[in-house]
């Protein structure tokens, strides 16, 4: 089992900084608002962050335009340390579905994420490694949902091939979490119950359906027995 402790590691990245005396570039992949929310509040006591919204995963467009609003209003609306600014990557579905191919009936959280966090990982460190960033990393960590493990791998992965610094995270720790919530209450963001892509809206569909069926039957259960 893993027992690596990245905030841990995070936390020695942050100290060394601090005893250089100097600010470093950060160029932060955001899913989206709420889940970018801590990061960037913490984050940006230490970095000069660029907030980095590439997700051709999401869909339909509607969704990802409306998604990418909230994210701009918020970096609009927080106050922060070291000033944030925005970068919007391209919007191109087909390259979602051509690394999800063949890999379509995949429950959530297996193998079809590993090549989306891949593919959206690889881009964040290939902009970051050409703009001269001196480090990447992603929100995905924050969520209670994802595998820390298994980012913080792609995330070095896609260090080396592109030969840029990958910034170690686990952000749902020491309450991070918790606060995104707080700050999504605080900022009225707008808080989607998928990841993005047309195969967790479906999977959520069908968890409210069963959960709409199974409230049923307890109310049909609860008036046979009155």
């Amino acid at each position: 089992m893993n027992k690596t402790n990245y905030q841990l590691l995070l936390d020695r990245i942050l100290s060394n900084e601090e005893a250089a005396g100097r600010v470093p570039t950060l160029l932060l992949h955001s899913c989206c608002a709420p889940c970018s929310s801590y990061s960037i509040e913490y984050l940006s006591q230490h970095f000069f962050v660029t907030v980095f919204y590439f997700n051709p995963n999401i869909s339909p467009e509607a969704e990802y335009r409306h998604r990418v609003a909230e994210q701009q209003r918020l970096i609009s609306e927080m106050p922060t340390v070291n000033p944030v600014s925005f970068i919007e990557g391209e919007y191109d579905p087909r390259k979602f579905y051509e690394a999800s191919h063949g890999l379509e009936h995949e429950p959530e959280g297996g193998l079809r994420c590993t090549e989306c966090f891949r593919l959206r990982l690889g881009r964040t460190a290939q902009i970051a490694a050409e703009r001269g960033f001196d480090y990447f990393t992603t929100t995905l960590t924050i969520s209670p949902m994802k595998d820390a493990v298994r980012l913080n791998a792609i995330g070095e992965e896609m260090g080396r091939k592109y030969g840029i610094a990958f910034l170690p995270s686990d952000f749902k720790k020491r309450g991070g979490y918790l606060r995104s919530i707080e700050l999504s209450r605080q900022y009225g963001l707008y808080r989607q119950n998928f990841c993005g892509c047309v195969f967790s809206r479906q999977e959520a569909e069908r968890r409210a359906k069963a959960k709409a069926g199974s409230e049923a039957e307890t109310e049909k259960g609860g008036e046979t027995g009155k």
